[in-house]
């Protein structure tokens, strides 16, 4: 079964790309992800998923701010059919803190690390072109070992961390950086 956006967008692609421009500080495009999520009836993934990113992608401790951001929706929905959710303002917040801090990836190379054992692993801005619809591309980057495409183009989790590890945007030096070949 194939789960589509508003738009007709690959909701895996589309969160994907969301959670990647978050990583290269791209705040209109990952606004927009986010939103094209949001309004295609995904708002309870959104948050999963800007919680995730804020512990996943980013430094410092930003998890307890997307929370409260999260916490304010809530309370804006708290009476309101789930068709009916109000409060998109909170989601364009937290991408907006999201974007603009320092990114660090220790806590998934962590995890990784120690849990996967990654075998394999030693221990620019994206173009704007638009389909002919009109809408805005997937961007290639997009395409990893998470997505069925990327998979199937036989993209690699070794190649995953080199280019995300690449990719951050703005950086912050981390713990297990020198694992990661570039």
């Amino acid at each position: 079964m194939r789960f589509l956006t508003k738009r007709g967008y690959e909701f895996g692609e589309v969160s994907s790309a969301m959670q990647k421009a978050i990583r290269r500080g791209d705040t209109p495009l990952a606004g927009f992800w986010a939103l094209e999520l949001w309004t295609s009836g995904y708002g309870n993934y959104v948050w999963k998923r800007l919680l995730t990113v804020s512990a996943e992608d980013c430094w410092g401790i930003l998890t307890q701010e997307v929370k409260a951001l999260h916490d304010g929706y809530a309370l804006v929905n708290a009476t309101v059919p789930a068709k009916q959710a109000k409060g998109r303002i909170f989601i364009s917040k937290a991408v907006i803190l999201l974007c603009a801090a320092k990114k660090n990836r220790d806590a998934d190379h962590l995890q990784n690390f120690v849990y996967d054992k990654m075998a394999g692993l030693n221990a620019d801005k994206l173009a704007a072109d638009l389909l002919a619809a009109g809408r805005e591309a997937i961007p290639d980057y997009a395409f990893d070992c998470h997505t069925q495409k990327g998979r199937k183009m036989g993209k690699t989790k070794a190649e995953f961390f080199r280019d995300e590890q690449a990719a951050l945007e703005p950086f912050q030096p981390g713990l297990f950086d020198d694992l990661i070949d570039g």
